[in-house]
């Protein structure tokens, strides 16, 4: 059986994840990974072969999937559209207010080139929003509710990172308990995005820096901090390292709603993840994922599509038969 031969591009946490995820996939093997960085300067710890971003073209016969593991504030609104137009892609893009143009711009360049692209894959977007669609469709008369953490946000933790004087930093995403607890009760509370959860900032500061101003920054950052009630605290590098060196998230997706002729009836769909670590999660999500893509072109079907477009069987490596056995 030929293997599906995978691409990484960008070798952070994500890109380790999904180096180590591959290993666990039989059916796939590792051929590449693109960098800006100098190529000699990194290490994978597979062996691969490293090259820079910009020699990607000369690889696109020789990758039958790429994995883009940048980040979504900067990365991947230029990244997407780009390799989108050379290799069948997988990305983690989860800037939700801005996944429709993004969607849009990654689709165009790959119908152009004939490749599958499957945009903001994970948890979430991706596994959560999966549960968003299934129970919205099954309970139609209810609400949906959406809790992360507590945990280590790798998007907003990269997007506080790019903030001017800030030298490393970490974002926690921190439910509030008592929402939760009246969303689980029934009584389908009006909650807004502030009275959901709170967020956790812990930043090292670069020596001589404004903390008054990087503080704004993030505080008044949109799509990120701006509608949330913010807490940055100002620490050393060595506690950055010491307490928070581990990435643990998950959360629940909550719909309540209600069934029977008068609407009766309460019924509660809850699903939910406690994970000790979101890259490597995140990065077994983007590789199975990356198997559905490779078979959505094999069979034509090419352009941008999300989770939602992608038949669960896509994503496995046994067969119809084994799954209905199995899992059905």
């Amino acid at each position: 059986m030929d293997k599906i031969r995978i691409g990484i591009a960008g070798y952070g946490n994500l890109g380790r994840g999904v180096e180590m995820a591959i290993a666990q996939n039989p059916d796939m093997e590792l051929v590449a990974l693109f960098t800006r960085r100098d190529p000699k300067t990194v290490k994978p710890a597979s062996g691969i072969p490293v090259y820079s971003t910009n020699d990607a073209k000369t690889k696109k016969d020789e990758i039958d999937v790429l994995i883009l593991c940048g980040g979504s504030a900067t990365d991947l609104p230029v990244q997407g559209p780009e390799f989108a137009s050379l290799f069948n892609t997988i990305d983690s893009f989860d800037t939700h207010a801005k996944i429709p143009e993004y969607f849009a711009a990654v689709d165009k360049a790959a119908k152009a080139a004939g490749k599958t692209s499957i945009i903001s894959v994970g948890w979430d977007p991706g596994l959560f929003s999966l549960s968003r669609a299934y129970a919205d469709c099954v309970l139609p008369d209810g609400n949906t509710y959406t809790f992360w953490g507590k945990g280590v946000s790798q998007g907003h933790s990269d997007a506080i990172r790019r903030v001017k004087g800030v030298k490393n930093a970490i974002q926690y995403t921190v439910p509030v308990p008592s929402a939760i607890e009246e969303v689980r009760k029934g009584t389908n509370p009006a909650l807004t995005t502030r009275e959901k959860h709170t967020r956790e900032c812990y930043v090292v500061a670069e020596e001589g820096a404004d903390k008054a101003q990087i503080e704004h920054d993030i505080k008044t950052m949109p799509n990120y901090f701006s509608d949330y009630d913010t807490t940055v605290h100002f620490i050393t590098e060595e506690e950055l390292r010491r307490d928070h060196s581990a990435m643990p998230h998950g959360g629940f997706v909550i719909r309540s709603g209600r069934t029977g002729a008068n609407g009766e009836t309460p019924q509660i769909i809850e699903y939910a993840l406690n994970l000790g670590s979101n890259p490597q999660f995140t990065s077994s999500v983007l590789v199975a994922y990356a198997r559905a893509a490779y078979r959505m072109n094999k069979n034509g079907d090419c352009g941008a599509k999300s989770v939602l477009d992608v038949a669960p069987a896509l994503l496995s490596a046994k067969s119809g038969e084994t799954l209905r056995k199995e899992l059905l």
